[in-house]
């Protein structure tokens, strides 16, 4: 007698089977098996045998027997009403939809997730990177302003924001074992928002920096500050263009999706391996990060020689616009606006209203890449300016000078 369990099984089994309106086999070469050991029942056989899993009609109870090849049928039958369940959508879950921006904990600090979904990896890289990552507190005339900043060197250098340190008259930072130090203003360059502090410290955790080089649009980034404080978002654009109030154009600058706290300005944005990839640099309550590779050149020449060297050649403008570009034929220049007094466009003739379309021999298309492009030359190099004046394309050469320090 197969165990008390089998016999429901199959009877359940059987109730399916004939929902499903399976007809019997009237094949009068096949001989029939007892009505008890098959699946299914005639018409004929109901009044003599009754429903499967009731008494039949008889006074007289018959002990069932279920062969185990009923019983593998059973199972067969259940597992394809199953799937067929199944593939027509009998068994469905419920979508539930994700926020895009999300506050959660991560190893104690306040996260915010904009545009990206916190992985396992992230809390591990912020227990890495905190050894490196201070705060900066900086007393200037109108008041203080609190920002962070991060080991750059192991001998006591520290990276920040220019615009937090420009013009204070002292510094505070305050280390990860929450030791306070009087740092020193090595220098501030606001044309990269980057500055360097020094404190009097040896032996401290420097950050890993990496390259911005390979940076692409939609790659999560991950920005620290202090206190506590920490914004997974994802590359918005590179090469981009920041205007402010409080300092020059910056170019070649990265962004990132999501709102950014102040309290970030100067501290580290990382990939997703935890290198550093930027200088980070809040302007309201968005988020832009100075390339590492141009922040790493900068903060060695501001400690090397306390300033560092532009060439200059003396024009301020803004892009051309769509409409003005169609009349001059091009797709795009920069405008000149202002030409300062006594520099090198001045002394050689640009006037306010000229278009500059070329340095040398690459196209300039906009005022940011006239700007980026003069970042890579040096002071005293003899430079082709190419311009357009009454419509009529013209040249002149300049030679560059260093750029007037302004701090």
């Amino acid at each position: 007698m197969p165990p008390d369990g089998i016999a429901p099984l199959t009877s359940s089994v059987m109730e399916l089977d004939d929902g499903l309106g399976d007809e019997p086999d009237d094949d009068p070469q096949s001989p029939l098996l007892p009505p008890d050991d098959r699946l299914w029942r005639h018409p004929s056989e109901i009044a003599s045998h009754g429903l499967p899993g009731r008494r039949a009609p008889s006074t007289r109870r018959r002990a069932r027997r279920v062969p185990w090849g009923s019983f593998l049928s059973g199972a067969t039958g259940a597992l394809l009403v199953i799937g067929m369940v199944v593939a027509v959508g009998g068994f469905r879950t419920r979508e539930v939809p994700v926020r895009s921006e999300e506050r959660v904990a991560v190893s104690q600090y306040e996260a915010v997730a904009p545009e990206a979904r916190m992985t396992d990896a992230i809390p591990a890289i912020v227990d890495r990177v905190s050894p490196t990552l201070v705060q900066v507190r900086a007393e200037r005339p109108a008041g203080v302003l609190n920002a962070s900043g991060f080991v750059f060197r192991s001998d006591g250098y520290i990276l920040t924001s220019a615009r937090v340190i420009q013009g204070a008259t002292r510094v505070w930072v305050t280390l990860p074992d929450a030791s306070r130090h009087l740092a020193s203003i090595i220098g501030a360059d606001p044309n990269t928002a980057v500055g360097v502090l020094k404190i009097d410290r040896e032996g401290l955790t420097g950050a890993a920096l990496g390259t911005a080089t390979r940076l692409r649009v939609g790659q999560t980034t991950i920005a620290l500050a202090r206190p506590k404080w920490v914004a997974v978002g994802v590359v918005a654009a590179v090469g981009r263009e920041v205007r402010s109030n409080d300092s020059p154009l910056l170019v070649d600058m990265i962004e990132v999706a999501g709102r950014f706290d102040p309290l970030a300005s100067g501290g580290p944005l990382l990939d997703e391996r935890g290198s550093v990839v930027g200088v980070t640099d809040v302007h309201g309550d968005r988020g832009y990060a100075t390339p590492i590779d141009i922040a790493r050149k900068v903060g060695d020449e501001l400690i090397r020689t306390g300033d560092v060297v532009y060439p200059w050649l003396g024009v301020e403008g803004e892009d051309v616009d769509a409409e003005q570009a169609a009349a001059l034929g091009i797709d795009g220049g920069a405008l000149v606006t202002a030409v300062e007094h006594e520099s090198p466009a001045y002394l050689k003739g640009l006037h306010p209203g000229d278009v500059i379309v070329g340095l040398e021999s690459v196209p300039i298309k906009t005022m940011a890449a006239l700007k980026l492009e003069l970042r890579n030359r040096r002071p005293g190099e003899a430079v082709t300016v190419h311009y357009i004046r009454d419509n009529r394309r013209q040249q002149l050469n300049v030679t560059l000078i260093t750029y007037p320090n302004r701090l």
